[in-house]
């Protein structure tokens, strides 16, 4: 397959003008779209852990120790959360939204920026961290009313501060998290877990059946701030080069489709969406129905 190879300027360019044919972009994100807003990501630029691997779902599950070390980070780490707002990322792509230039956002992150920033059509591939389900009867709970009873149990918690770790965690170094007072599922009493995909947790099928088909619809996939490294996102790159749909990546670093999509930008998400933005404003329209997205241009 044929790969651009020019300078960053040229990339930047080749991207603007594949977009600007594009009638029905699809975007998928990851944690690049986040890091500006102060969330730290998982991966080095070659795609390696930075730090020790999330806790998994079969580790949550199994233990009530880890629960309850999973819940005392949480705390801390929910008060930083929530306290973060959407960066230019979010913003540069809620604008291409209302524009009429995105149709969908898939996201892989669980932090609800893109929804913050005013996107609308975004499908939370890994679900959200400001709720709260049930494991036994299902039940979903707003995050800040079950942290509010974990406070109230907890009051020592509120004192504690520590490093933002990904995705609302928090880095705690010899704290006995065996004291921390868990709650239950006030329907049920059942144990909580929050509302995101753990390492190990299948993705909803009805959540990768609404992503396969909003890719099914596409006529280019762009990936923005993604390593690609886990297969859960991975796998919609798969499904657009099979269908032979232009592919580009935007990101800092080694991507795990690196060899497989049409072009990629290696810079800061955020820089290259506002670049972006700037060409569209003398795009005009979006082009007509039946206009190509990009004569033999896919993986």
């Amino acid at each position: 397959m044929a790969k651009w190879a020019m300078t960053a300027t040229l990339e930047l360019e080749a991207l603007a003008e594949l977009l600007q044919r594009s009638r029905h972009l699809v975007v998928l994100t990851g944690a690049g779209c986040s890091t500006e807003s102060g969330i730290p990501d998982y991966r080095d630029g070659q795609g390696a852990w930075k730090r020790k691997p999330p806790m998994s779902y079969q580790e949550f599950i199994g233990s009530l120790a880890a629960r309850q070390r999973y819940w005392a980070r949480g705390s801390i780490g929910w008060r930083q959360f929530r306290a973060v707002l959407p960066g230019k990322s979010h913003h540069a792509l809620a604008r291409l939204e209302h524009a009429g230039r995105i149709e969908c956002v898939i996201t892989q992150n669980v932090d609800g920026l893109h929804q913050r920033a005013g996107s609308r059509e975004v499908i939370d591939l890994h679900g959200r961290i400001d709720a709260v389900q049930c494991l036994h009867c299902r039940g979903s709970f707003p995050r800040a009313q079950i942290q509010a009873r974990l406070d109230q149990l907890n009051p020592q918690w509120a004192r504690l501060d520590a490093i933002m770790a990904p995705d609302g965690d928090a880095v705690l170094e010899q704290i006995k998290c065996e004291e921390f007072q868990l709650v239950d599922c006030e329907q049920c009493r059942g144990p909580l877990k929050p509302a995101v995909v753990f390492f190990g947790e299948p993705v909803p099928a009805s959540t990768v059946a609404q992503a396969y088909a909003a890719v099914a619809g596409a006529d280019t996939l762009l990936v923005v701030g993604s390593s690609l490294m886990v297969y859960s996102g991975y796998r919609f790159v798969r499904a657009a080069c099979e269908r032979g749909l232009p592919v580009a990546l935007v990101n800092l670093g080694t991507t795990r489709a690196d060899a497989q999509v049409l072009l990629k930008v290696e810079a800061k998400c955020w820089d290259v969406l506002e670049q972006l933005e700037a060409s569209m404003a003398g795009w005009g329209q979006a082009p007509a129905q039946g206009s190509p997205a990009g004569e033999g241009s896919g993986c």
